[in-house]
C-alpha cells in the first residue's frame, strides 16, 4: 500500500522553504533539493500518511 504514498511530498522530511525569489522543495534529512513526485529509500511518511497506510493494511485483513 505504501506505493500509492511514497514519493517526497509525503515523507516527514520534505520542507518548503519560501524566500524573496520563491520557494524551494528540499529533503530537510538529506539536504537537497527535490520535487514532490521524487522517490528516496530514505522515505519515513507523515504521520497522516502512516496512518492512511495503517487503515488501507486493516482493510484488506
Amino acid at each position: 500500500m505504501s506505493k500509492n504514498y511514497h514519493c517526497c511530498a509525503t515523507c516527514q522530511h520534505f520542507r518548503v522553504v519560501r524566500g524573496s525569489a520563491g520557494h524551494t522543495l528540499m529533503c530537510s534529512r538529506l539536504g537537497y533539493t527535490t520535487k514532490s513526485s521524487y522517490r528516496f529509500n530514505c522515505w519515513v511518511p507523515r504521520l497522516d500518511i502512516a496512518a492512511k497506510i495503517e487503515q488501507a493494511r486493516q482493510g484488506r485483513d
